[in-house]
């Protein structure tokens, strides 16, 4: 049976959940999106990657920038959905928009919940160097993350995996894991169970003074601070090739051998001292330029053993 749904999401993650909808065949009878954001050197507006799908499908759009007036809550309940979807929409959503659809709101979340409860559950759990996380399907309530799973799918974190490799496996995992949180539903046979009290942890957004590499830090520990932040934001060092200090993105290292003062270079190889252990430079990225193999760029700058990163 096919559902009447809302879809509201907003990042390229949210696109194949809303694709898997639509051909599953259910009614998409209205997409909610952010407003389209300012981008590149124009600044000019830019509709989010939902938006121009929502578009390519033929489906009503709507960028509200707040659901807190009874007037979105009014334009909401008109679309008399059986159900809402939630994938990285953005926003949070008030009580009168919740109890809206007659089946309630169902949220995409990329972890295994209650672990990594909020807005950077991939880079989150790369940086603490998890072995495992998944996609969760909750229906939703008024708190953070908190309401109970109806399903979810585990995948397991590979030791050099960074979080846009991991970001498009949940991806694609997700979109599947809905439609089939969906399937259910129509039958009536989507059981919910609550989350358990004991292992919540927060997700928090990210922030810009957090991608500086620390290399006082174990050599771990800088590798999984790299693998989470890679490709974006990326991680960065300082170095001074001339002209002062450049910002310098790394974007994949390795575990290496050794040990020396923090932030020194070890070898033409890219290896770097840290706190305990060193890391292995593998690819880096200038600003403006493209990333290029470690040792390559060392070569270029002309940055030997002995250099200090800061």
């Amino acid at each position: 049976m096919s559902l009447r749904v809302v879809f509201m999401g907003t990042p390229d993650f949210s696109v194949p959940t809303l694709s898997e909808i639509v051909g599953q065949g259910h009614e998409v009878v209205a997409v909610y999106t952010r407003p389209p954001a300012a981008a590149g050197r124009g600044m000019e507006l830019k509709p989010s990657p939902v938006h121009k799908m929502a578009e390519r499908f033929g489906l009503p759009v709507l960028t509200p920038t707040t659901l807190r007036t009874e007037e979105a809550a009014e334009t909401f309940r008109s679309h008399q959905a059986d159900v809402a979807v939630v994938v990285a929409y953005g926003m949070l959503l008030p009580k009168a928009i919740l109890e809206a659809p007659e089946l309630g709101c169902l949220n995409l979340h990329a972890s295994l919940l209650p672990r990594w409860r909020g807005a950077a559950p991939i880079q989150r759990a790369v940086m603490a160097g998890d072995r495992e996380t998944g996609v969760a399907v909750m229906k939703m309530e008024e708190g953070l993350d908190t309401g109970p799973v109806a399903m979810a799918e585990r995948v397991a974190i590979g030791p050099d995996m960074n979080a846009g490799e991991l970001h498009d496996r949940l991806m694609v995992l997700g979109a599947d894991l809905m439609v089939r949180a969906l399937a259910a539903l129509s039958r009536g046979g989507l059981s919910i169970t609550p989350q358990p009290e004991e292992g919540v942890t927060y997700a928090h957004k990210l922030k810009n003074e957090e991608a500086r590499i620390d290399w006082s830090k174990p050599a771990q520990a800088v590798h999984d601070h790299v693998r989470g932040l890679s490709p974006f934001p990326g991680a960065f060092f300082t170095a001074d090739f001339g002209k002062g200090p450049e910002r310098v993105k790394v974007l994949r290292t390795t575990l290496g051998k050794g040990s020396g003062d923090p932030g020194t270079l070890a070898d033409a190889d890219g290896t770097v001292s840290c706190g305990d252990g060193a890391i292995r430079l593998v690819q880096v990225q200038r600003a403006g330029k493209s990333p290029v193999a470690a040792d390559e760029f060392l070569r270029g700058v002309r940055l030997g053993p002995g250099a200090h990163l800061g």
